[in-house]
């Protein structure tokens, strides 16, 4: 294992210059350097102290769990329908549910809407693609145009409808995960 190139990232992903985990850590910029090179190696209680400024337990950072897919393709996509409602709905990051946020891509027929998200913990943001649907939060509706969003802090009722005669459809993103 390359502790110093998973430091360097672990470092990196926190945007701390090497100046600023010195500082936090009490630590020289060269040893550092040197340690994220796999020039030297730390003690074990310097090594144990270098993780607590980067946020993290030895557990966590040995912990050989797979990378997590980042990049999704639309053969990786989960589809569902509501006919009833006039609705398909693309989950566009599978499991998503483990994640801060869901995106969903929703394909809306005319006359068709999508469900119902009850007041929520949270927040949404949604894009309209294509079409022209009305959003409904709370006892407010807007009528929306391609390139139109919508941010809501999850305090009202959310739905979309589409009253026109051509498909809309909207990116939605929930936080959390609430589809």
């Amino acid at each position: 294992m390359e502790i110093g190139k998973k430091l360097k990232n672990l470092r990196k992903r926190q945007n701390l210059t090497l100046q600023e985990l010195a500082e936090r850590s009490e630590l020289s910029k060269g040893f550092l350097s040197q340690l994220e090179r796999d020039l030297t190696t730390p003690s074990l209680n310097t090594f144990l102290d270098l993780l607590e400024a980067l946020g993290t337990t030895a557990e966590d950072f040995f912990s050989q769990r797979a990378e997590e897919q980042r990049v999704f393709h639309p053969q990786d996509f989960f589809e569902s329908e509501n006919e009833e409602l006039g609705y398909q709905i693309q989950y566009i990051v599978p499991n998503a549910q483990k994640n801060v946020m869901e995106p969903t891509l929703w394909s809306l027929s005319p006359g068709g809407s999508t469900r119902v998200v009850p007041p929520f913990e949270g927040e949404s943001f949604a894009l309209v693609l294509k079409g022209r649907p009305t959003v409904r939060l709370g006892e407010e509706e807007t009528h929306l145009k391609k390139g139109d969003t919508v941010v809501s802090f999850g305090d009202v009722e959310q739905v979309f409808f589409n009253h026109t005669s051509q498909r809309a459809e909207i990116l939605w993103v929930l936080s959390p995960p609430n589809f």
